[in-house]
């Protein structure tokens, strides 16, 4: 049996076209709403990885028929209240978008239904769902004291809820607009800071009513949604790895096509461009509500250390690894503060990319809310490993390309959550 790891070499060009896979947080959304609607719904370009068909899967399991031919979904939503009791445990296998927006929907149905997920799920935080979920009347346990999956839901009338975050996340502000759909009155949950609006674009769209002010979301329930064709835009979060290693790898010039720009996403181009990077966005377009562009980007300009704080965060939480990358390239001392959700990430990303970077031979301090980059040093190939986080996996290739001498990834299938030809993709622009 092969090991599972991979070798990347130093790149000596990295050029060409790419199109990302599509998006996994709108491919999420899509089959969720879907499902609710009532009717035959069409989602187009749906993104085929691990994390998205857990979704599909559950929802397979919860009575829903879906017909997918490549990266066409149909599906045949049965309403609100047209879902079924699971006969099963629902495995969501390591996809927290899955288990946190799933309980929101099944916090509103009054059956009985277990949600678990592989081992790095089990060890994900569900208080901050299951806490105001509770308060809306729904009946759930969860292991250690209602922290942890596996969670059993008894669903209910729910009564409307008034909630402030404590943290900016856009997994629990989902679940809960989601369970507002079956609240016969209107639901308020604010924000602490902005993050990402996929649900907030798409529920109107679907029929709910939705209504946004400022960090403020208000949700009316008791109106059944209708089905709508959907295409998915390109995943931004894909492209970033990309958009890096252009600018990491000299004489580089690489064009993303197909990404959606979304504004509570890119705060990794604020990022970079704060760095010096030259980023251009050409043929900006709308695609299902959604922001659209090709991403051009070269490894012209020399890059500079920055200081980013906490308000910056939620719109590059995804994009922190490969950051990290960017930042141990960069003439300086960068810092990232106030990122102290990523310890309870696929994997702690703090920690992984302070360990993994260091075998680099970047020098690094971790904080309990982030950490700091001193830039400039030649990296150096080495073994590394993915800590089975498909970012970690991306980041560490994107690292190797800029590294001198061969770096070997160790746990390199994790790229299979999101973006499972995502080695060959980078072949492609740097052979």
């Amino acid at each position: 049996m092969a090991l599972d790891k991979i070798e990347i070499g130093t790149a000596r060009r990295f050029k060409g076209e790419f199109t990302p896979p599509a998006d996994k947080s709108i491919s999420h959304r899509a089959v969720i709403l879907s499902s609710l609607a009532k009717g035959k719904g069409i989602v187009r370009n749906f993104l085929r990885a691990k994390d998205t068909e857990s979704t599909m899967n559950a929802f397979r399991a919860l009575g829903i028929e879906i017909t997918d031919e490549g990266s066409t979904l149909t599906i045949y939503g049965k309403g609100l209240y047209g879902l079924s009791e699971p006969s099963g445990v629902i495995d969501c296998g390591n996809s927290g978008t899955t288990i946190r927006l799933v309980s929101g929907v099944l916090s509103g149905n009054p059956f009985f239904s277990v949600l678990t997920g592989d081992n790095s799920l089990r060890n994900r935080p569900m208080a901050r769902v299951i806490s105001p979920l509770s308060q809306m009347g729904a009946q759930i346990m969860a292991r250690y004291g209602n922290k942890y999956p596996p969670v059993a839901i008894k669903g209910a009338q729910l009564r409307p809820l008034r909630y402030s975050m404590p943290v900016a996340s856009a997994q629990v502000k989902s679940s809960l607009l989601l369970a507002g759909l079956y609240c016969m009155e209107s639901s308020e949950i604010t924000e602490p800071s902005r993050s990402r609006d996929h649900t907030e674009r798409m529920l109107p769209a679907y029929g709910a009513d939705l209504k946004v002010e400022g960090l403020k979301v208000t949700i009316k329930g008791g109106r059944e949604l209708s089905p709508m064709e959907i295409e998915v835009p390109g995943d931004f979060s894909s492209a970033a790895f990309f958009i890096v290693a252009a600018l990491l790898v000299p004489g580089s010039d690489v064009i993303c096509r197909n990404v959606g720009i979304n504004p509570t996403r890119t705060g990794l181009l604020d990022a970079l461009r704060m760095m010096g990077a030259k980023i251009e966005m050409i043929n900006t377009r709308t695609i299902s509500g959604e922001p659209v562009a090709d991403i051009h980007c070269s490894g012209k300009a020399p890059l500079k250390a920055v200081q980013l704080s906490e308000e910056m965060i939620p719109s590059l939480i995804d994009e922190f690894p490969v950051l990290c990358v960017a930042a141990a390239a960069a003439e300086g001392f960068t810092t990232i503060r106030g990122a102290a959700e990523l310890r309870v990430k696929e994997s702690d990303r703090i920690r992984t990319m302070a360990s993994e970077l260091g075998k680099m031979g970047v020098k690094i301090e971790e904080y309990n809310d982030g950490i700091g980059i001193n830039g400039t040093a030649d990296m150096k190939g080495a073994e590394v490993e993915s800590h089975g986080d498909h970012r970690i996996a991306m980041a560490m290739a994107v690292a190797a390309l800029a590294a001198e001498g061969p770096t070997t990834i160790y746990g390199s299938s994790a790229v299979d959550i999101s973006f499972p030809t995502f080695f060959d993709a980078l072949r492609g622009l740097s052979s």
